[in-house]
């Protein structure tokens, strides 16, 4: 009896130990684990969290913000600044003519070449110096300087009695020069008046002859000569005209006054004097027109200005303007305008490669007035003082 009563409790106890140990088993599952001793790592750095993507939106990468140095900060531009165009240095006008030379060179064939050939020859007949004659006339030479100048090689050419060549260019070369004029006063009044008036000068001839682009370069050639210039646009028919020399003034710094399309020339040319006047000109250079589209007469409006003009003070120069290649009808031009304005001197213009040189000589004839300027080109600086041994030289050649 005993026995089993202690078989029991050890029954008891064992299987009160089983379930001792089955219920901690489940308790240590279930609760944390032990703190075990401390590990000393080095300290990393700080992580962002993450924003957490909300529900139906896609995952946006973080946003950075650009942080901008004061280098890299863009200012709105500044405003452009037109800067003005250099001016135009012309070049001097002395010697202009010897340096332009070559563009005669063409011209020689037909007048200076053409003479020298013909005084070549062995023998001077009547059919030699006839040919003389007709090479001086087809040059434009004229009637009755052509005859004088004939008449003098003939008489020279006898008492010369040998002939080399270097005699017979230097023969042609003084009695050229001799009939052209090489004492003739060709001087340019431009300079400024004792009381402080400008200088007036008038450009006069019909339309086609480069009147207004010869105006321009007289400006530049003005400007050459250290005058201050301002330019009167007068030519109001041609609106084109007026922009034309207004940039041929801006060019050299030289101040161009315009009137309305169609307006009064007259007035246009008063105003110009008027503003010379008031700025301290040297020069004031008038521009006039070829032609009208009213029903007023050309040298009627010509006359209108011209006196219109001189309320201010006298017009010291008129320069008729005349293409050398029209000849004997440039004369006919050069003859009405010089009923109607004082010409007090001839510019000739397109002189480059023609074998219409002898005009030089037929319009002072004509007129009674010098050559003063002349036209060898395209160019901005080919408007040249009239230099007549340079001019003979370049003809007859080297």
């Amino acid at each position: 009896m005993e026995f089993v009563i202690l078989a029991v409790v050890i029954a008891v106890a064992v299987i009160g130990t089983i379930a001792g140990l089955v219920v901690s088993g489940r308790r240590r599952k279930e609760l944390p684990p032990k703190a075990s001793a401390p590990v000393i790592t080095a300290p990393k750095a700080p992580v962002e969290p993450e924003p957490e993507p909300q529900v139906g939106d896609e995952a946006a990468p973080p946003v950075e913000v650009p942080v901008q140095t004061v280098e890299e900060v863009q200012l709105p531009p500044a405003p452009a600044v037109e800067e003005a165009p250099a001016l135009e240095v012309p070049e001097p006008t002395a010697g202009r003519l010897i340096r332009l030379r070559s563009r005669l060179s063409r011209s020689q064939n037909s007048l200076g070449k053409g003479l020298l050939t013909l005084l070549s020859r062995e023998r001077l007949d009547e059919d030699t110096w006839e040919e003389i004659e007709e090479t001086l006339l087809v040059a434009d030479v004229g009637v009755k300087p052509t005859q004088e100048l004939v008449e003098r090689l003939r008489t020279r050419v006898k008492v010369l009695g040998t002939r080399t060549p270097a005699e017979l260019r230097g023969l042609l070369q003084e009695e050229l020069v001799l009939l052209i004029g090489a004492d003739t006063d060709r001087t340019l009044h431009t300079a400024k008046h004792e009381d402080g008036r400008p200088a007036v000068v008038l450009v006069v001839g019909v339309n086609g002859v480069g009147k207004t682009t010869t105006s321009g370069k007289l400006g530049r050639v003005l400007v050459a000569d250290g005058r201050k210039v301002v330019l009167g646009a007068a030519d109001t028919f041609r609106a084109a005209a007026a922009d034309q020399l207004q940039t041929w003034g801006e060019r050299v710094g030289a101040r161009t006054v315009r009137g309305p399309e169609g307006g009064d020339p007259a007035s246009v040319a008063f105003d110009a004097v008027k503003e010379g006047i008031a700025e301290g000109a040297d020069t004031v250079l008038v521009d006039t027109a070829g032609r009208l589209h009213t029903k007023t007469g050309l040298m009627d409006e010509l006359g209108k200005v011209k006196r219109v003009v001189e309320k201010h003070g006298p017009v010291d120069e008129v320069l008729l303007v005349l293409d050398a290649t029209t000849g004997q009808n440039g004369l006919v031009q050069a003859r009405v305008f010089a009923e109607v304005v004082d010409i007090t001197g001839i510019v000739l213009t397109k002189l480059d490669g023609t074998a219409k040189g002898g005009i030089v000589i037929a319009v002072q004839r004509e007129l009674g007035v010098p050559v003063k300027l002349i036209g060898l080109g395209e160019g901005a600086d080919d408007l040249a003082p009239f230099e007549p041994t340079a001019f003979v030289d370049a003809l007859i050649g080297d």
